[in-house]
């Protein structure tokens, strides 16, 4: 095998989706080109992290720790940065499976060493069986996946999308973690951008480096019934503008809202007028995905002026954690969940 070396991470809270968890990891060991390891980081849930240890205990090329920081993803992810041997750490979420050839396009990529990130395409799943007539392609990053507006093949990319990346080891040497305090906290409010910000943070601590997008590194997302509702829409719109808030208040709005620029000022106008063309010409959903779009842009927009408001008071704070020792791998039987005060202000 030639290339780096790739770690792949994948976190887990609940053990609702144990199936998922195990077709994940089933999915990295049927990669064309194999990975180093897989780390399983666990959320904070004693009874899941036992479960995991037992399932593959024995297994050499799987490895079950407990999110060494506070609970949320971005301390899990770090978590798995710590422990991981690759010169490149692969994320994938816990609900997702990948096409054959994932890690192989992303090590093609890294031949370029200048090349730091590297992202992939997310196709959605619906629980469903289809998507919903209303729901706009344009906002797919509403369920985690790649949306339309994102340009197709390998291109350079301001930030990746956090379910489905990699990032060369250096570049954790270069910018730190993943910020806590921003993004995933299990079942609560879905918020998001910690990427964005790592990625940011990066390309200001290394001017040269490229990011990229391929759009041929593939997975499979599951989303769920219930994120397939009008309600939950609007409910990640809101925390997606809260959370593009707190970005902005670290790396300035110029930089934080580059890319969203783009998207608001082409990409959703065009998406509403083939919504309105679509219902003239008696087309499903037409009408509601135009509508949706303009009720997830103001939605997004009340999110980020109230985030604004809270991070002018002081009120929204985030972290960037030092990337700690992370918890050994637990044997099933001697499971042990504490939180880390090893956080300092960003």
């Amino acid at each position: 095998m030639t290339g780096p070396g790739v770690s792949v991470v994948i976190c887990a809270y609940t053990e609702d989706r144990w199936e998922d968890v195990r077709a994940a990891v089933s999915s990295v060991r049927a990669q064309a080109r194999p990975a180093l390891e897989t780390l399983l980081v666990v959320d904070h849930n004693p009874a899941l992290l036992e479960r995991l240890a037992g399932e593959y205990r024995g297994a050499g090329d799987v490895r079950v720790l407990a999110n060494a920081g506070p609970r949320g993803l971005s301390a899990g992810r770090n978590t798995g940065i710590a422990a991981s041997r690759g010169e490149v750490v692969a994320f994938l979420d816990d609900d997702a499976v990948a096409e054959r050839d994932w890690l192989r396009r992303f090590a093609e990529a890294y031949a370029d060493p200048r090349v730091l990130a590297v992202g992939g395409r997310t196709v959605p799943v619906w629980a469903s069986g289809r998507r919903p007539a209303w729901f706009p392609e344009e906002f797919d990053w509403v369920v985690g996946c790649t949306y339309r507006g994102l340009p197709p093949g390998r291109v350079r990319v301001r930030n990746v999308l956090g379910g489905n990346a990699s990032f060369r080891r250096t570049a954790f040497d270069a910018a730190g973690g993943f910020a806590t305090g921003i993004g995933r906290d299990g079942d609560r409010r879905p918020l998001g951008c910690e990427e964005t910000e790592l990625c940011i943070r990066l390309t200001r601590a290394r001017p040269d480096a490229v990011l990229l997008i391929d759009d041929r590194a593939v997975i499979h997302h599951r989303v769920p019934r219930a994120r397939e509702r009008f309600g939950y829409f609007r409910v990640r719109a809101y925390a997606e503008g809260l959370s593009k808030a707190l970005v902005a208040r670290s790396v300035g709005a110029a930089k934080g809202l580059e890319s969203e620029r783009r998207y608001a000022t082409r990409v959703l106008p065009a998406g509403v007028a083939r919504g309105l063309r679509d219902a003239l010409l008696g087309r499903p959903g037409g009408a509601g995905r135009a509508g949706a779009i303009v009720a997830g842009v103001l939605t997004a927009a009340g999110g980020y002026a109230v985030g604004s408001l809270r991070a002018r008071r002081g009120g929204a704070r985030f972290h960037v954690a030092p990337l700690a020792a992370a918890a050994p791998e637990r044997e099933a039987g001697a499971v042990r969940d504490e939180a880390t005060d090893q956080e300092v202000s960003a």
